[in-house]
């Protein structure tokens, strides 16, 4: 069998796992670009892409490569105490370390110093991860309306109230902003912890660690660390 080969990398604002959305397109705010390895900087590979709004990224998880199988897994929206098959989950835990992730293509350069690149929308993958294949997104097969979520499904969904007091937003780049509040807003913290509000988390975001408490439903930024 022909082994799985880096064809390109992705370039995000996450140095480490902590605070990446647990699903790719919760947040479209973030964005991402994503080069090629030397061998496949080739334009003619990406003739006919600019037709497509969004692409499937097939990539590895990088940081969680394990030895052995385990057949159930415990999901973060579980609370992190319950266990269900690793393959009614998305957990990176898997007996092959493969990550699926649909984005949002907001642009293709063709030319510059690293040869074509694609800017996208809305990953939920780490900086640095390695990219395994890209494919076109095609809504008459891809898309089904009357799908069942299985045990997600029942799992009810709630943004924070993010407080983020304007003299530590000031701090953090124009263009970031608004991705970080999204982030924040979808509760980065493990299921596990939730209802800890004295406990101080930090993600590190953009080369920020920004740092915050959570009470009820509301997100309090308190510090902002250029790292």
């Amino acid at each position: 069998m022909q082994p799985l080969k880096t064809i390109a990398t992705i370039h995000t604002d996450f140095p480490s796992k902590f605070g990446i959305p647990r699903q790719g397109g919760l947040v479209e705010a973030l964005k991402a670009t994503v080069t090629f390895e030397p061998e496949y900087r080739d334009a003619t590979a990406l003739r006919g892409l600019e037709g497509y709004s969004h692409l499937w990224l097939i990539w590895l998880f990088s940081e969680s490569v394990m030895d052995g199988f385990s057949p159930t897994v415990k999901p973060p929206r579980l609370g992190g105490n319950r266990r269900m098959g690793v393959f009614a989950t998305r957990s990176p835990f898997r007996p092959n370390p493969l990550g699926l992730t649909c984005v949002k293509l907001e642009g293709i350069e063709l030319s510059g110093p690293q040869g074509p690149l694609l800017r996208v929308a809305g990953a939920d993958l780490m900086d640095g991860t390695p990219i395994f294949d890209i494919k076109p997104y095609i809504p008459y097969a891809d898309c089904h309306p009357e799908a069942t979520g299985g045990f997600t499904d029942g799992i009810r969904y709630e943004r924070l109230d993010v407080d983020f007091p304007e003299a530590l937003l000031g701090e953090i780049p124009p263009d970031k902003r608004q991705a970080l509040i999204e982030v924040l807003a979808q509760d980065p913290r493990p299921g596990y912890r939730h209802g800890e509000a004295s406990r101080r988390y930090g993600v590190a975001f953009a080369g920020y660690d920004v740092r915050f408490t959570v009470e009820g439903n509301a997100l309090t930024v308190v510090e902002v660390v250029k790292l």
